[in-house]
């Protein structure tokens, strides 16, 4: 962050208890007053809200200046959830909402994306609220541990050579801060999409790894068998059709913008 980003105060993170949120709130320690905001009481100093029924939100938004939203990962209903929480920030008396989309929203394919899309709109609509919108590609972070060397082989619901444009998480959560901390006076009505410095397959960025790394794409259906059981049905298709959109296509983003908020290349 510059020097020329004063202190503010009162800024909400809605979804602070996951790895987006934290880094959120790890980005603006020190620069604002941040309220935590998640969907169960987790640590002292949180806000317990329940987004599907908006229950405590006007609480945990009165008084703040802006709101960072992150929705529930695959959720069935997002536009709804976003509703309720613009409600809430207006009644407030909000002066910045700002919301984690993703890269290609409209993308028909995949409808978690869409459905990120429908959100934008219900922003872009609303009416009285100040917004921004940021668009991050996927993250390096979901292969952290092979990244980090605690791991030494990864499965894949798509092809290994796929290429994406990943960002670092703490690149994303930097840009938001500086977005939250310089305001809707400078970022109101902008659509940010953050893609990474250059297209890799995760074949690439493990090849990037010290040490070898086993890269193995099984089906959709037993990488989700392994790992997605605490999932609903809608949130496991969701997953399939994405994953099978990521096999075809890949899911790349352009980098410009992102540099530009940064102040420096993404890493």
């Amino acid at each position: 962050m510059t020097e020329s980003l004063s202190r503010g105060a009162g800024i909400a993170v809605v979804g602070a208890a996951g790895k987006t949120g934290a880094a959120v709130v790890a980005a603006l320690d020190g620069l604002a007053d941040v309220r935590r905001v998640v969907h169960t009481a987790r640590r002292s100093g949180d806000f317990a809200v329940d987004l599907e029924t908006g229950e405590g939100l006007d609480e945990a938004l009165s008084g703040c200046r802006a709101v960072y939203f992150i929705a529930p990962n695959v959720h069935p209903d997002e536009p709804a959830l976003v509703r309720r929480a613009l409600m809430a920030a207006a009644d407030a008396g909000v002066g910045h909402v700002v919301y984690h989309s993703v890269a290609w929203p409209y993308t028909p394919a995949m409808p978690h994306h869409v459905d990120k899309a429908r959100c934008e709109d219900e922003l872009r609509t609303f009416g009285g609220l100040r917004w921004t919108v940021l668009q991050p590609c996927a993250y390096a972070e979901n292969f952290a541990a092979v990244l980090d060397g605690t791991a030494t082989a990864v499965e894949l619901p798509y092809s290994p050579d796929a290429t994406f444009s990943f960002v670092r998480l703490a690149d994303v959560a930097e840009v938001a801060a500086r977005v939250l901390m310089e305001g809707a006076d400078v970022h109101h009505g902008a659509t940010y999409e953050l893609g990474g410095p250059e297209a890799l397959s995760v074949r690439e960025l493990c090849d990037r790894v010290a040490g070898p790394v086993s890269v193995k794409q099984v089906s959709v259906d037993e990488w989700i068998s392994r790992h997605g059981q605490s999932l609903s049905d809608d949130g496991r298709a969701r997953l399939s059709a994405m994953f099978e959109f990521y096999d075809r296509h890949g899911f790349t983003a352009g980098n410009a913008v992102f540099e530009s908020l940064l102040g420096r290349p993404p890493m």
